[in-house]
């Protein structure tokens, strides 16, 4: 898969080393949104939609999750709030007076909310990428584990993937690549350990939800979850073609919708 484009740098959060790439405009006026990937992968899904947001004036923020890449850090005892420090130590390093946005894909939308529940200081905006609906059919579960798991069958994988990850019409095959086991047991045990009270309030910063409409792990009927949770703050945007691996299906439709509603946060500041 494709790794991104920009100045490879890195930043402490105690004990760990974040890993990351910077795209796009420098200057403290500018906006900057930090993107989180999904279960046990890198910012490498992020990359045509990271390319197209600099490309529209916004400074991103790709950190590596640890154990990935050039990033440190203990992977066992663990929670959300040790994974989101990470993302917030990279997202504090880079910016400015133009506001922050922290972004997260599938489980790192969960990853992205704890940080906007822990450093209110720093979150200007939410933006969740093909996040769940609170519950999902088990054997969505299932899929993910054969999609990750080299030893299987690759016909059984791909089945997997477009279960799981991509609606018709688009190509599963680099999602073969790209996976970590470790980070996988580790992100699930930070799931198990973490107090729900502790992060699920999300902060106080407005949010968007953005979805595609083929996500199996959206029904219809929990496309308004979190409209519903916390409305008066979610605007909802559904994205026709595109399936859980959204940011990697649309990046050009994503990153339109992402550019129009930061740039109105900005402008509501």
């Amino acid at each position: 898969m494709k790794a991104a484009p920009g100045q490879k740098k890195a930043v402490r959060n105690g004990h760990a080393l974040v890993s990351y790439t910077v795209m796009g405009r420098p200057g403290d006026e500018v906006p900057t949104l930090c993107l989180i990937a999904s279960t046990g992968r890198g910012p490498e899904d992020f990359v045509h939609l990271a390319e197209a947001l600099a490309e529209g004036g916004l400074r991103v923020v790709l950190p590596w999750p640890r154990g990935t890449a050039e990033s440190t850090g203990p992977l066992e005892g663990i929670t959300f709030h040790d994974l989101a420090a990470d993302a917030a130590a990279a997202l504090a390093a880079e910016a400015g007076k133009g506001g922050a946005v922290i972004v997260g894909h599938a489980y790192g939308c969960w990853i992205a909310r704890t940080v906007a529940q822990d450093r209110p200081d720093l979150v200007d905006g939410i933006i969740l990428l093909a996040a769940g609906g609170g519950k999902w059919p088990e054997d969505l579960s299932r899929a993910i584990e054969v999609a990750m798991t080299p030893e299987a069958p690759e016909a059984d994988r791909l089945a997997a993937l477009r279960r799981a990850f991509f609606a018709d019409g688009h190509d599963p095959r680099p999602w073969l690549e790209g996976w970590n086991a470790r980070l996988v047991v580790a992100q699930r045990a930070a799931r198990a350990a973490t107090d729900r009270d502790s992060w699920w309030p999300s902060g106080t910063a407005p949010i968007l939800d953005v979805i595609g409409l083929q996500d199996p792990f959206r029904a219809p009927e929990a496309r308004d979850f979190y409209v519903r949770e916390f409305a008066p703050r979610v605007e909802l945007v559904t994205i026709d073609g595109a399936s859980h691996a959204l940011p990697d299906e649309k990046p050009a439709e994503v990153a339109a919708v992402m550019l129009d509603w930061v740039m109105t946060l900005r402008l509501s500041r």
